[in-house]
């Protein structure tokens, strides 16, 4: 009597065709908005946590990937500190320049969630906490106050970037970042 055939898939292909249709359908979002492909995103497809600036700042104008200067430092080391290894981050940029079209650019960042499907969304501006309020129909995202959407935690923290010279606004978005509470058992 012969055994049965394992017919389980191979868990390399599995992934490997996962990885495929993400890359795919982060392609389609960077063809929301004129630019969107220029954007540069980047960083674990599995991840559990999506940062997301509104603008490109200087390091990104220089060529960076979204979040290469040190407000991804910075945003990497808060969630370190709050136990969120770097492995489970993904970051884009929402919009190429302040003219984007809001609905265009809300699609984009719809889709960049639901692509990744993180547990948590960090919005890291008030331009990027608009476009996020937007892209799930949420009035508003409120600094530092989390916001549950469709199953997912979003946070908005009031300007990382700027808060890397200003002492008083660092303080604060630190506060902010301390609000994001996920389960340990979701990471």
């Amino acid at each position: 009597m012969s055994s049965p055939k394992d017919t389980r898939p191979d868990p390399a292909e599995v992934r490997r065709l996962y990885e495929a249709k993400v890359e795919a359908e982060l392609a389609q979002a960077d063809r929301e908005v004129p630019g969107g492909v220029e954007l540069g995103s980047g960083g674990d497809l599995f991840a559990h946590i999506v940062l997301l600036k509104g603008l490109p700042g200087p390091a990104e104008s220089a060529g960076g990937g979204a979040l290469s200067g040190p407000d991804g430092d910075a945003a990497r080391k808060a969630l370190a500190a709050l136990g969120i290894e770097d492995i489970a981050v993904f970051s884009a940029l929402t919009r190429p320049e302040s003219s984007a079209e809001p609905e265009s650019t809300a699609r984009r960042v719809r889709r960049i969630v639901e692509a990744i499907d993180p547990v948590a969304v960090v919005a890291l501006d008030a331009d990027a906490a608009a476009d996020l309020a937007r892209a799930f129909g949420v009035r508003r995202i409120p600094f530092g106050k989390p916001v549950q959407s469709l199953g997912r935690t979003l946070l908005a923290v009031d300007g990382l970037e700027a808060s890397l010279v200003e002492p008083a606004r660092k303080r604060r978005v630190w506060a902010q970042f301390k609000r994001l509470q996920i389960g340990r058992s979701l990471l």
